[in-house]
């Protein structure tokens, strides 16, 4: 399977075990922001613990992304940039405010619209609603610490470019959700940038160093499944 998410809109699809799931920035300055739930409805992506079990302030190769369970849900494999933001979550309708009102009846399929509109109308799709909305990844970007006098979070605008690439494997039957709407931090222009996603079978057991924790969460889910 691909798909091209067009820059500022909203995805979401089924994704089976075993399958490499790649997304593909197909312009610079690319997010997107993604949730994942698993498909029969027990686990959700928790950022705290996937971080804090991993001593990690961000996502990167090789993690395992975990659930409230401590489940995996996907493994992050590969990726051409080494750091995916986890830390600030996605973009709500005052984060667009500064370009100005908008709406489909005025500007179309341009209609700009935060990621956090565009997630809850994705999970609607698969009978959920705004209460499952929890912490995402906002892969292809990355904050750091800003010189102002409160050490707050910054965007830096230049970390990725088009092409750059992550592939995660999922471990468990999973529901993704993208928004390639703009960094909640992010003060470029508004010009959010397109990301393909595929998905293809696991064809062969990778051979990746995780910490224990990885290795635990790994055995649990795969436990699970048999």
């Amino acid at each position: 399977m691909i798909h091209d998410i067009p820059g500022g809109a909203a995805w979401s699809a089924p994704v089976r075990a075993g399958r490499v799931l790649t997304l593909t920035a197909l312009a610079d300055g690319a997010n997107a922001s993604v949730l994942i739930i698993g498909a029969d409805r027990l686990d959700r992506l928790n950022i705290p613990d996937t971080l804090k079990s991993q001593m990690s302030a961000c996502i990167r190769p090789a993690m395992v992304l975990m659930s409230d369970r401590g489940t995996a849900l996907a493994t992050v494999l590969e990726s051409s940039l080494e750091w995916h933001d986890c830390l600030t979550g996605f973009g709500h309708d005052r984060h667009l405010e500064r370009f100005g009102p908008s709406s489909y009846a005025q500007d179309g399929n341009g209609w700009r619209r935060s990621a956090r509109l565009g997630l809850i109308s994705e999970l609607t799709k698969h009978g959920f609603g705004e209460g499952n909305l929890h912490g995402c990844i906002n892969f292809f970007s990355k904050v750091g610490i800003s010189d102002d006098s409160r050490a707050s979070l910054a965007y830096l605008p230049d970390h990725s470019a088009a092409g750059d690439t992550v592939e995660l494997r999922s471990e468990q039957d999973l529901l993704i959700f993208v928004s390639t709407a703009p960094h909640p931090l992010s003060m470029e222009p508004y010009a959010p940038a397109g990301v393909r996603v595929e998905t293809a079978l696991a064809t062969e057991e990778p051979d990746l160093k995780l910490r224990d924790e990885g290795y635990r969460a790994l055995e649990q889910t795969r436990g699970l499944l048999t």
